[in-house]
């Protein structure tokens, strides 16, 4: 079926105005509103009121007491515009994190420092009730492996989902894809399992000036500082002394 673009075009347009989305989200969060609700939470005069909700039309109703509701159009209608705001936010911060310059190596070790010791103290607390039983003989060993292995987990998940595991967010770094997309599990996986080869990781990637690790490289992926060290200001150059004052 043809889509009728104006009647697209109409519906954009309606929900392209700021007091009337506030009012849509007014309605989805409180359930029904009177119209003095609403005068009282834009703080708009009844004019402007009247006009934003004749143009809501297609989207709102009323009640039998006279308050206002979401048609079903409605719900619909508020659906989309909190997915626009959501792409909205993600396209901001996405341009905010794109101009931020790369990790430091200093930073990441940090970062990664505090990930292995939250990592090893559970592995710890997994393996250690099994040393204090005198009859089980427990290989040392186990406790490295279980760690590394925690660690894969528990940076793929974190990462994945929102780019910053605990160590990074108190450091203040944040993985970021270099092809401007959202991070996503894929990539923070294959990011992460050089962590197993974490020598030849850092060895081949330290070649590179954005990729730290090589598996960064390899999975598209690049670690930002969000707290940049403040760039000192320019320092201007003194001016000749005025042929008067030299005389």
């Amino acid at each position: 079926m043809a889509v009728d673009e104006d009647s697209v075009s109409k519906i954009l347009s309606v929900l392209s105005h700021p007091i009337r989305r506030g009012i849509l989200h007014l309605l989805s969060n409180k359930g029904e509103c009177s119209f003095t609700d609403l005068l009282t939470a834009l703080e708009v005069d009844t004019g402007k009121l009247s006009f934003h909700l004749r143009n809501l039309e297609a989207f709102v109703e009323q009640t039998s007491t006279g308050k206002y509701v979401l048609s079903r159009t409605g719900e619909s209608a508020i659906r989309v515009i909190k997915d626009v705001e959501s792409w909205s936010e993600s396209a901001d911060v996405q341009k905010k994190t794109s101009q931020l310059p790369p990790a430091s190596f200093k930073k990441r070790t940090y970062a990664f420092l505090i990930d292995v010791l939250i990592m090893l103290t559970i592995a710890l607390s997994l393996t250690l009730p099994e040393f204090l039983l005198p009859l089980i003989n427990v290989n040392l060993s186990i406790v490295p492996v279980l760690t590394v292995t925690l660690l894969f987990f528990y940076s793929t998940l974190l990462e994945g989902f929102n780019g910053q595991t605990v160590g990074k967010r108190v450091i203040g770094l944040k993985v970021v894809r270099t092809d401007g997309k959202k991070m996503s599990y894929d990539h923070s996986a294959i990011r992460n399992f050089g962590k197993f080869l974490l020598p030849l990781d850092l060895i081949f990637g330290l070649k590179h000036e954005r990729f730290l690790r090589y598996f960064d490289k390899f999975a598209g992926t690049t670690v930002i500082d969000l707290r940049p060290p403040p760039t000192p200001p320019a320092q201007s150059t003194p001016e000749a002394p005025d042929a008067k004052d030299t005389q």
